[in-house]
């Protein structure tokens, strides 16, 4: 079966930087089916081979004109040694860039898990991936994403950590090979953060001319315990192999000097071996999964408490884990814009409003177990810095909620979650000219049944969504706004408890990522049948 190496990129304007809103991509012209569409000889089953990885969202934007590449990391992963290295900025290209875009290409082949992995400069986690599962003859993929923002880091020399965790026996015998390249691009400078910092101990020490400050926590639920499947937890009198003690509602929080500072729904990634059913995800992972994008919160209210030289305690933590258990990584960047013309910002945190955190799974006993759950939780925080261009407050408000229906039969069969999860932000910048609100609404859905019929064939079903409506506006008028809606959909079957040549497996799978706005559209859609991809067409 022919193949391609195709690219996967990050959500492409699903991310709010320096107080710019980032749009959809230009409208791209309609394609034709590919090849693999056109043609009628599909295999009745998976074979030992199948198309490699590939998603349907856009690829990252590039500039034309003059370019410099680095090449950050090259390794091959078969433990958890991390590999070590040297960054040293490019040559011919300056110090300012227009953009700067991070590619890992990676091969395997044999037999492996799906496994998580991060990239580190200078300390600051600049991309988090996990893998596809190989086929015995062996896959190759590519990821690319946006790593502008961290243009203070990639100024100067650092020391370089990567690590994939991978375990290679008799059984699992896939190394993961990767290489790591940053493109710099010349050109004008792009709007980026001053500083980009990392915590210390848990501690964080700002410049005292900071006026904004983000942090962004690359939080992921696993390690192969039940945190790796969350969202399928129940609390600890129903009879399920993962438990939790008030269920599966789960929010990211961080806070500043032990004082509430941002919530977050975190995604619910599925993994590539994810509904233990491996053939949904060959060809076309789930959202997200290849490129794991941070949570963002905004702590410039918090920036007058910040900005007194001194060090401050700054934890992340995530709600619902059962105390002690493992399963969740939370590491934490700061981006830190400061006011060049003042050498120490002042300010004061005015409002704190944090509403209880609702959270409730009622279980139902049964000849169907069923396991019904809500949550939310809201708060606002608004603060002031005096800059030299004047007083400038920032009101940030965030409100989550979770509902989720689990029902499960005798022996977890069938086993089935409809779920949707909702995070609203609005951030207010009150100052220097009418004020500025930006307004994100966040959906994310599963809705999925695993069910083991006769001669142990295992059937998943599943849809998983990942969308998002976001607007700026201005003196009362919208500026910019984007709606994205990325979906994935798949049915496959296979037999359990045989060795892998004789699953017989069959599955279908689909994604269609859309995204309309202000700065135009993407569309594009992808449908695969048995590992071989069979139609392929974008056009807005």
């Amino acid at each position: 079966m022919p193949k391609r190496r195709i690219v996967m990129s990050m959500l492409a304007g699903a991310t709010l930087l320096a107080g710019t809103l980032l749009g959809a991509t230009p409208a791209q012209p309609a394609e034709a089916p590919s090849a693999a569409a056109q043609s009628a000889d599909l295999p009745a089953e998976f074979g030992t081979d199948w198309h490699d990885p590939l998603t349907a969202a856009p690829p990252v934007a590039k500039p034309s004109g003059k370019s410099c590449h680095v090449t950050v990391a090259e390794a091959r992963f078969r433990d958890f040694t991390p590999y070590t290295g040297t960054y040293t900025p490019p040559e011919g290209c300056g110090d300012r860039w227009s953009k700067v875009v991070l590619r890992m290409d990676g091969k395997v082949r044999g037999r492996q898990f799906d496994r998580l992995g991060y990239l580190h400069i200078g300390g600051v986690e600049v991309f988090r991936t996990s893998t596809p599962q190989p086929s015995p003859d062996g896959i190759q993929w590519s990821v690319e994403k946006d790593v502008t923002r961290y243009s203070d880091t990639l100024r100067a020399g650092h020391d370089v950590e990567m690590l994939i965790g991978n375990v290679v026996d008799d059984t699992y015998t896939g190394i993961i090979d990767v290489k790591v390249t940053l493109t710099f691009y010349e050109g004008r400078q792009a709007p980026a953060p001053d500083r980009v910092l990392t915590l210390d101990d848990n501690t964080l020490t700002t410049p005292r001319n900071s006026e904004r400050i983000l942090a962004e926590v690359y939080a992921t639920g696993s390690g192969g315990g039940c945190e790796e499947y969350w969202y399928l937890t129940v609390p600890s009198e129903a009879p399920y192999s993962c438990q939790a003690d008030k269920g599966p509602y789960r929010e990211v929080q961080i806070k500043v000097d032990g004082r509430l500072a941002g919530i977050a729904a975190p995604f619910p990634t599925v993994w590539t071996g994810g509904w233990s059913n491996p053939f949904l995800w060959y060809v076309v992972p789930g959202p997200r999964a290849f490129d794991i994008k941070p949570i963002e919160y905004d702590l410039t209210p918090f920036a007058g408490i910040l900005n007194d030289g001194r060090p401050h305690r700054v934890e992340v933590a995530v709600v619902g884990v059962p105390e002690g258990q493992p399963g969740w990584s939370t590491p934490v960047n700061v981006l830190v814009w400061q006011d060049a013309k003042s050498a120490h910002v002042t300010g004061k945190l005015t409002t704190h409003q944090s509403g209880d955190l609702a959270n409730s799974s009622a279980y139902a006993p049964g000849s169907e177990q069923r396991v019904d759950t809500e949550g939310d939780h809201r708060l606002t925080v608004a603060g002031y810095v005096d800059t030299s261009h004047g007083r400038v407050t920032t009101t940030v408000r965030r409100s989550l909620a979770n509902t989720s229906t689990h029902r499960w039969g005798d022996g977890e069969n069938p086993d089935a979650l409809k779920a949707t999860w909702t995070d609203d932000e609005s951030v207010t910048v009150d100052g220097r000219g009418p004020a500025r609100t930006t307004r994100a609404h966040r959906t994310y859905t599963m809705d999925g049944t695993t069910t083991i019929g006769a001669g142990d064939r295992l059937r998943t079903v599943l849809t998983l969504g990942d969308r998002a409506e976001v607007s700026a506006i201005r003196a009362g008028h919208r500026t910019a706004w984007y709606r994205l809606d990325d979906t994935y959909a798949g049915d496959a079957t296979y037999t359990i408890n045989v060795p892998r040549d004789q699953r017989h497996a069959v599955g279908t799978t689909s994604e269609h990522y859309r995204i309309r706005g202000s700065a135009g559209c993407y569309d594009r859609s992808l449908t695969t049948a048995q590992g071989v991809l069979t139609g392929e067409r974008s056009g807005c």
